[in-house]
């Protein structure tokens, strides 16, 4: 399998780590996605720039609601993927604006990258069922991308191909939502 344009050693599966600034709800339904529908070609990992320590309760609660997979989500700092012994990311995706604008670790491997910006669940106000709708609604936005994205031929593209293909799929899927 090809690597993504890196020299990676062959081995089962594209890491793809998603950011995002507190990593407690949209990096985390990410991480998920990317593994439920990655059909065990993507292995799915989150972290944060300031992780809050702690999954929000309505992304539990959303993916629990899913039958997806919960056990083992924590919310973490980037820094752990930026060690050496971490696993090489052949993916970075930031999904919140504050994030991209983050100057980020150095990713050992040199993934390729992207911007998936999507808006902020957690900082929704108002009462349970607009906070769930926020959280449904990033869920719905991240899941349109990682299907677009799981389906690229990968292994028959080359890593300018990929790069301008993975931008595509996050501005076309950014200017749906406006």
């Amino acid at each position: 399998m090809s690597r993504a344009g890196s020299n990676l050693p062959d081995r089962r599966g594209y890491n793809v780590l998603f950011l995002c600034t507190g990593n407690s709800a949209r990096s985390i339904l990410a991480e998920v996605l990317i593994e439920h529908w990655g059909d065990g070609q993507f292995n799915g990992y989150s972290a944060g720039s300031f992780p809050k320590g702690a999954v929000h309760p309505l992304a539990l609660d959303l993916l629990e609601r899913l039958r997806l997979p919960t056990r083992g989500l924590r919310s973490k700092s980037w820094n752990e993927f930026a060690r050496l012994g971490a696993p090489v990311m052949d993916f970075v995706f930031t999904v919140c604006d504050q994030a991209a604008g983050e100057v980020c670790p150095v990713w050992p491997g040199n993934p390729v990258t992207a911007h998936w910006g999507v808006p902020d669940p957690a900082a929704v106000d108002g009462t349970e069922a607009e906070q769930q709708k926020a959280f449904r609604a990033a869920y719905l936005a991240l899941e349109n991308r990682i299907k677009l994205f799981v389906a690229l031929p990968l292994d028959k593209l080359d890593r300018m191909a990929i790069k301008r293909e993975i931008d595509e799929i996050g501005g076309r899927a950014a200017s749906q939502m406006e």
